[in-house]
């Protein structure tokens, strides 16, 4: 006999405060910025977590929680193995989606654009901020591949510690970055009774900015 579980009564409102259009940056990427600083003022877990989402050659959507390492004019910046699952669907459809949720402060953003490589350089720049054990990672770990066991990465670390043993660890020609520029981007602020806020931004020609307040 099949047990069916239901979720009906796991809910919550939402009561922190709403979002009006006179409060809204004409720019997205600042109210994101914005709407990020104080997330990390709340002391939000992960405020920079994001959920990537991609689509394969088949069509097969598939999502992953990444870390947002950079913003600016051109758009959200993560980096990763060029040789992942991830990386692999962006080389046949560069189209993506992001959301981040602010779980504390109720609130996500959704975007919607086109990814691209970020240049050798700012990997590079990135990869050298990065700890140590994260570099030597990098190496270690063919992303997305199937492996026997635990033992196989911890060897594969062992020797990426010893061919780097004097500490100096080049950004690996297989590992990188990438830049979402977005074509749209939705803020969402919880309301009472299910009555969200939402407004979408909706990049138009000579780089101004739609803005809409969506249905929730």
């Amino acid at each position: 006999m099949k047990t069916k579980t239901s979720f009906a009564d796991v809910r919550r409102d939402y009561t922190l405060g709403g979002l009006n259009r006179k409060d809204l940056s004409p720019d997205p990427i600042q109210q994101f910025q914005k709407w990020l600083e104080e997330a990390i003022k709340a002391e939000a877990l992960e405020p920079t977590a994001m959920t990537l989402a991609t689509v394969n050659k088949k069509g097969q959507p598939s999502a992953r929680v990444v870390l947002l390492k950079g913003l600016d004019e051109r758009g959200f910046v993560f980096f990763t193995n060029y040789q992942s699952a991830k990386a692999r669907d962006l080389a046949g459809n560069a189209r993506a989606a992001l959301n981040i949720h602010w779980r504390e402060l109720e609130r996500q953003v959704a975007i919607r654009g086109v990814a691209s490589k970020v240049s050798r350089q700012e990997s590079e720049t990135y990869f050298k901020s990065r700890p140590l054990g994260s570099r030597l990672a990098a190496w270690a770990s063919d992303q997305s591949r199937v492996i026997p066991n635990r033992q196989f990465l911890a060897d594969k670390l062992a020797k990426a510690k010893e061919r780097f043993s004097d500490g100096e660890v080049p950004t690996p020609r297989h590992w990188g970055g990438y830049v979402v520029k977005p074509e749209t981007i939705e803020f969402w602020q919880g309301g009472s009774n299910r009555l969200h806020d939402r407004f979408r931004y909706t990049r138009q020609s000579g780089g101004r900015w739609l803005i809409e307040r969506l249905s929730p």
